[in-house]
């Protein structure tokens, strides 16, 4: 994890301790910005995760309380559905039909459907019923489905088992009587039209006996005379023939009319279909259930794929510019148990996972106070819980421990004692402590590094944890960072930091910040540690190429100053430390 920190460039390195005087700004630790370079291009493959069908089993498994919560509820919806409006009960006749001469085999049987399905008739069966409901309700009722080229399956719907059967029969019957209606209107239209042929065959017989009547009254020309005559007589022939043919029509066309009409009648009467309540009983909360299922998934899925928030450790690790060598998974606070009370959750193998990890983080110290930061990017509460439990572990170990609380509300003072402003000792555990708390306007509390080169003087909390420091030797602090307020404070506080990610809560923008705002502030960012990562997540979360000869020599230009205020440097040959090893 720090191997780059604790490693000696040679074995006569010597480290020189600079006493940082009044007046005089510590140089800019440069070699901060190096880590600079490999997040630059972090936001073009920090996605690459999102495609994998790993991450959508990860995204479902997370949220599977939501998508079970959803097929629950569909399951009680189509639960709902089969009390409020029960299955209907059913009754199905079958109709024999005679049709004429068809143009294509199954034609006319489907002209019947139509019929049958129409508003007209289902009015005369609603009028016949009696029933208070429009006709296009009734409509929605019942189903006409050919079963042959001569046979129509009628199935209706009713409140109960009577009437759909008494529904089915008299809508039958309405459906004949309508046809029988329908082919008599047809014949009575194809005798008015043989009728008005005749007539008007007749009507131009009538015209030529009436013109040689007039003509022979005139004493016209025997030509023209006979002319006429032989067009009566053509005339005559082609009326008698249409009379035959007009009663020969007629005749057919009533024995068809005949056929179709009594030849259809109903095949099957009119019977209650089995109707099984388990079956539907069955059905509708499964329905609901699949649906509420896969409405879940696909909310899940959707919000997964289109959110810009980080889980993954190597994404993390690009966007802040610092290795994730520990991931947990969730924590599970008691927000009921606030106060003392709540360390009880430290108990919890992924508080003591990360308390184990910060207690490695912190840097090791020849002399002074040794100083460590907690950065919570999103989630103070756990971070909080971490730390209170590393400032108590480490009392009882007989370090003298300052714990300083510069996040609003003071969750980590909350968990050790009261959570006023000021610097107080308290006892937990029987182990005794210092908590610092800033005021609660002061946004950017100053802490015990600090050195104003105007007036020479450090604020009022930087001056009462100095007085505490003097006879501590660990600064522990909860320091949340705001890209409003900016982070430069956090060098007043310590050299070191370690970063507090919860999966999935903070996009790549936000994260490059806090990050940025650490390097910016001349504090190395030591690690990070993600809470709640996926079970599924194998990224090492691990970005960075091993420290070249060139990032030492740099290293040993640029020194920067330790917990005390003092520079560390490296002399060659002088055999001292490493110049990040303070």
């Amino acid at each position: 994890m720090n191997a780059y920190r604790d490693q000696p460039v040679n074995e006569n390195d010597q480290a020189v301790m600079l006493p940082l005087s009044r007046g005089v700004e510590p140089p800019e630790r440069a070699w901060a910005d190096e880590d600079l370079g490999p997040t630059e291009d972090g936001t073009s493959d920090f996605n690459a995760g999102l495609t994998s069908l790993g991450f959508i089993r990860a995204a479902v498994r997370r949220s599977r309380r939501a998508w079970c919560i959803t097929a629950a509820v569909g399951f009680v919806v189509g639960l709902g559905l089969y009390v409020a409006s029960p299955a209907l009960y059913q009754a199905s006749t079958t109709l024999l039909l005679t049709n004429g001469p068809e143009v294509q085999p199954g034609a006319a049987v489907q002209d019947d459907q139509t019929i049958a399905q129409s508003l007209p008739v289902a009015e005369l069966a609603v009028h016949k019923l009696g029933l208070q409901q429009s006709a296009s309700s009734f409509l929605g009722s019942y189903a006409a489905t050919p079963v042959t080229d001569r046979a129509l399956e009628i199935v209706v719907s009713a409140p109960s088992s009577n009437e759909a059967v008494s529904w089915a029969s008299v809508l039958a019957t309405e459906f004949l009587d309508y046809r029988a209606a329908q082919l008599k209107a047809q014949q009575n239209q194809l005798f008015r039209s043989l009728d008005q042929q005749v007539s008007q065959a007749r009507q131009h017989v009538g015209a030529i006996t009436a013109q040689i009547q007039r003509l022979s009254a005139q004493h016209a020309p025997p030509a023209e005379l006979s002319n006429l005559r032989t067009q009566q007589h053509t005339a005559t022939l082609a009326l008698n023939q249409l009379v035959a043919t007009t009663n020969g029509t007629r005749a057919s066309a009533q024995t068809l009319t005949a056929a179709e009409v009594t030849g259809s009648t109903v095949l099957n009467r009119a019977a209650a279909l089995p109707r099984s309540r388990l079956k539907h009983l069955i059905l509708y909360p499964l329905a609901g259930l699949i649906l509420g299922l896969v409405v879940g998934l696909g909310v899940v899925i959707v919000r997964a794929l289109i959110s810009d928030r980080l889980r993954r450790r190597d994404d993390i690790s690009r966007a802040l510019g610092a290795p994730v060598p520990l991931s947990v998974g969730p924590v599970r606070l008691s927000r009921w148990r606030p106060g003392r009370r709540g360390l009880a959750a430290a108990s919890d193998p992924n508080v003591r996972r990360i308390v184990a990890h910060l207690h490695s983080a912190i840097p090791a110290r020849s002399r002074g106070a040794a100083a460590l930061a907690v950065i919570p990017v999103d989630d103070p509460q756990v971070a909080a819980l971490s730390l209170a439990s590393l400032a108590v572990s480490c009392a009882q170990r007989g370090r003298r421990v300052v714990l300083a609380d510069l996040a609003s509300g003071a969750p980590s003072g909350s968990l050790l004692g009261p959570s006023d402003p000021g610097v107080r000792s308290v006892t937990v555990h029987d182990a005794q402590l210092v908590i610092a708390i800033p005021e609660r306007d002061d946004e950017v509390p100053i802490g015990p590094f600090a050195h104003d080169s105007r007036n020479g003087r450090h604020s009022s909390l930087g001056e009462a944890v100095i007085t505490a420091c003097a006879s501590t030797d660990l600064l522990l602090t909860l320091a949340p960072l705001n890209p409003s307020f900016g982070g430069d404070h956090l060098a007043t506080w310590t050299a070191d930091a370690v970063a507090v990610i919860t999966a999935g809560r903070s996009t790549w923008t936000k994260i490059h910040a806090i990050g940025e705002m650490i390097r910016l502030a001349n504090t190395r960012l030591v690690s990070a540690v993600l809470v709640g990562a996926d079970e599924t997540d194998d990224s090492l979360g691990m970005t960075y190429t091993p420290e070249s000869a060139d990032d030492v020599e740099f290293a040993r230009k640029n020194p920067r100053p330790d917990a005390q205020g003092f520079f560390v440097t490296a002399d060659p040959g002088s055999g001292g430390r490493h110049p990040h090893d303070r």
